[in-house]
């Protein structure tokens, strides 16, 4: 099989997921914003993998529906007909696991059921009855904490009797299939290696979604290996009321210290005006979890290509709205020739479903109706907002953006509640960016509520609607002071701590300055907001820095050297104009971390930083701009050679770095909130090697067009 012909329609960021190294870069989390192709990327993964020839009997994959397996399953079979993936909801999987054990005997029967077990509410009275006959409270444990194995000793101790006895007596639900899974891996050694040979490969899908429970399921037959693919979006967990933690993918990366991450933030489905929307939603999210929604190629009729803004429609009650959407749907059938399942309602709650359902019918439109046996009717999709999660319509009327309505009525501690209430922005995005081409926000400032007329404030939803976003309200020039004040107080603070740890521990100033240096970089990127990421970083594992290092940039803007530091983890010098040398706080950092001051107008200079370099009693890591100025045009300037001839006469190591997205950090700061910066680590070149397999460099014939072309194929 043709690997191209698999990462056919790919973009890069989805490309590098799918050529994903287990082995390099160990565990994988993909941060997959709404409609940016998520569900490809897993089947592309799947059908990489088997092309590389892994069996396909040793892949698992994980998701929450029996539909949206069998989609993935189908699309595997295009390639690989008879492909033996087991591709499974987490249920399904315990099931699985348990017939295993037990036998193809094993069935629901066998756990006390006649048919299918659902939950219902005589479970939850027999589950009381065992808890209180076993000296227990019924409310003194859930049913999720009987069989969760972070009890302290002492309760679960209490607890096992009380597992053994609903096992015994049939009492059990449909959600204990993964408890009894669970227990039966972490109990059982033999069983968990023997599942742990089967599958080699772990995939799983919405990983925002998952509970306790699924996920030590997924640890347990994981064990310590790093073939582990998760695809989740945060800003799409809704699923918290059903048990669902969102802390998974919040700590992915704390849980396996390896692991990579990589964004998805091309969308395929809407329009840039309601992307521009949906970017606003979130503002205080940390930078590990930010994603910018970028318009991809949208579809190219006359709805998309008009980029409407969303719209916002105020009514003093429920029939003027109904009447408006009434008459826009008439409207854009006739105007853009489109069908009733084009458009959408979404809703909040199930009772506000039901009502705009009963509008229609009176307006005698169609209605949306699900039949797999004589084929789906088509008419208006009337949805709330958790079952439409996954699907898309080119027209959405979001209905009911009133408080406690959207969001809804939050209960419990303070605590609880601003949990619920990041829950219900969550779901309002996942409402906004179901819309394809149109997006229609309404409010009603008067509804009937629990039997009487009741007056509803708008949405503090919308304000998001209202509130620009700081880049288009603060000046470049201010931005810029605000930012070079920040970080003027930061250094100076650091020269104070300097002047103390001199008195104090002198012998650890330079530890301390190492470690500031680090932390300053950091700094200097939160405060210019900027998402960095670091590609190709496994390669600075083939440096030796015991040796002189001679690291060759791009130069585009001044983020450009914090941004290096955090690339390559560590403090490097560079060479600088002798100017910035006189700059209050900056020239006492820049001689800190080791700086070479050079005179850009006298000949000779290249050679005396050469032997200041030589003189120095510690081994060199130098960053140098080949280019010697800022470019602008975004392609590499004509190099000079001075970089390249002070690596030579040191017999360093080359190591390029192929910066983008830096010169937007300062030059202007008009397009979004966050500003994407990435650096790319490019292929170290050791000259001394170089020089013991063909004798004498020759710099400006070989070295320099050598390691332009590495790096223009990088830009």
């Amino acid at each position: 099989m043709d690997i191209e012909e698999i990462l056919k329609g790919l973009n890069s960021d989805q490309r590098k997921a799918v050529l994903h190294d287990h082995e390099k870069n160990a565990q994988l989390l993909i941060l997959a914003g709404a409609g940016s192709g998520k569900t490809s990327v897993l089947t592309k993964r799947i059908q990489y993998r088997i092309a590389l020839g892994v069996p396909p009997e040793s892949i698992l994959s994980l998701t929450f529906t029996a539909k949206a397996a069998l989609e993935m399953k189908e699309r595997v079979c295009r390639l690989f007909p008879d492909a033996l993936v087991r591709l499974c909801t987490f249920h399904s999987l315990a099931l699985f696991l348990l017939k295993e054990k037990v036998g193809d005997s094993f069935g629901y029967e066998r756990l006390g059921f006649k048919k299918i077990p659902v939950p219902v509410e005589s479970d939850v009275g027999d589950f009381a009855c065992d808890l209180v006959r076993f000296g227990l409270g019924a409310k003194a444990v859930s049913r999720e904490e009987l069989f969760s194995l972070d009890l302290s000793n002492r309760l679960e101790k209490e607890l096992i009797p009380v597992r053994e006895s609903i096992f015994s007596s049939g009492h059990v639900v449909f959600d204990d299939l993964i408890y009894l899974a669970i227990r039966l891996l972490e109990n059982d050694n033999e069983f968990r290696t023997e599942m742990r040979r089967r599958w080699t490969e772990f995939l799983v899908d919405e990983y925002q979604d998952i509970n306790p429970a699924q996920y030590r399921l997924v640890i347990a037959l994981l064990g310590n290996r790093k073939n582990l693919f998760v695809v989740g979006d945060d800003d799409q967990a809704i699923y918290g009321f059903r048990g669902a933690d969102i802390g998974n993918i919040i700590r992915f990366q704390k849980d396996f210290k390896e692991s990579t991450l990589i964004r998805l933030e091309w969308n395929y489905r809407s329009t840039p005006s309601i992307l521009h929307l949906a970017n606003r939603i979130f503002t205080d999210k940390p930078v590990m979890l930010r994603k910018v929604l970028r318009a991809g190629n949208c579809k190219q009729d006359a709805l998309f290509m008009e980029n409407r803004k969303p719209e916002f429609w105020e009514s003093e009650n429920p029939v003027l709205e109904m009447n408006k959407i009434v008459q826009c749907v008439k409207e854009m059938r006739l105007d853009y020739n489109l069908d009733y399942d084009s458009f959408a309602i979404l809703v909040r709650y199930n009772h506000q479903r039901i009502y705009y359902e009963e509008a229609l019918k009176e307006y005698e439109l169609p209605l949306f109706q699900l039949n797999e046996e004589e084929g789906n009717v088509k008419g208006i999709h009337v949805e709330t907002v958790h079952s439409s999660k996954g699907l898309q319509y080119p027209v959405v009327f979001y209905a009911g953006l009133a408080e406690n309505l959207t969001p809804g009525s939050c209960r419990g501690s303070r605590k609880e509640q601003k949990k619920q209430i990041k829950e219900e922005r969550r779901l309002f995005y996942v409402g906004v960016t179901r819309a394809e081409a149109m997006l229609v926000l309404l409010y009603c400032s008067k509804r009937h509520w629990k039997g009487r007329l009741e007056t509803f404030k708008k949405s503090r939803f919308l304000k998001c609607l209202e509130k620009p976003l700081p880049e288009s309200i603060m000046p470049l020039l201010l931005f810029r002071i605000f930012v070079l004040t920040k970080i003027l107080c930061y250094m100076g603070v650091g020269v104070l701590r300097i002047s103390v740890l001199r008195l104090v521990q002198p012998q650890k100033i330079k530890q301390w300055v190492d470690l500031q240096i680090q932390a300053f970089g950091a700094y200097c990127i939160r405060s210019l907001r900027v998402d960095l990421t670091i590609e190709n970083q496994a390669l600075l594992g083939k440096v030796d820095w015991s040796r002189p290092v001679v690291v060759i940039g791009n130069h585009q803007s001044y983020a450009d050297i914090p941004v290096v530091f955090l690339a390559l983890s560590r403090t490097v010098g560079f060479l600088a104009k002798r100017e910035l040398k006189y700059i209050p706080f900056l020239g006492f950092w820049m001689k800190k971390i080791g700086c070479i001051f050079i005179n850009r107008n006298k000949k000779g200079a290249g050679l005396e930083v050469q032997k200041e370099i030589l003189e120095s009693k510690e081994i060199p890591c130098v960053f140098i701009f080949p280019e010697g100025t800022r470019g602008k045009s975004g392609k590499l300037l004509p190099f000079k050679s001075g970089g390249f001839r002070l690596a030579d006469g040191l017999d360093a190591t080359l190591l390029p770095v192929v910066l983008h997205g830096t010169r937007a950090v300062w030059e202007s700061r008009r397009d979004s909130k966050v500003c994407k910066v990435s650096a790319r680590i490019l292929e170290p070149l050791d000259l001394l090697e170089l020089k013991k397999e063909q004798g004498e460099i020759k710099i400006r014939e070989c070295l320099m067009p050598k390691i332009r072309k590495q790096m223009e194929d990088a830009l």
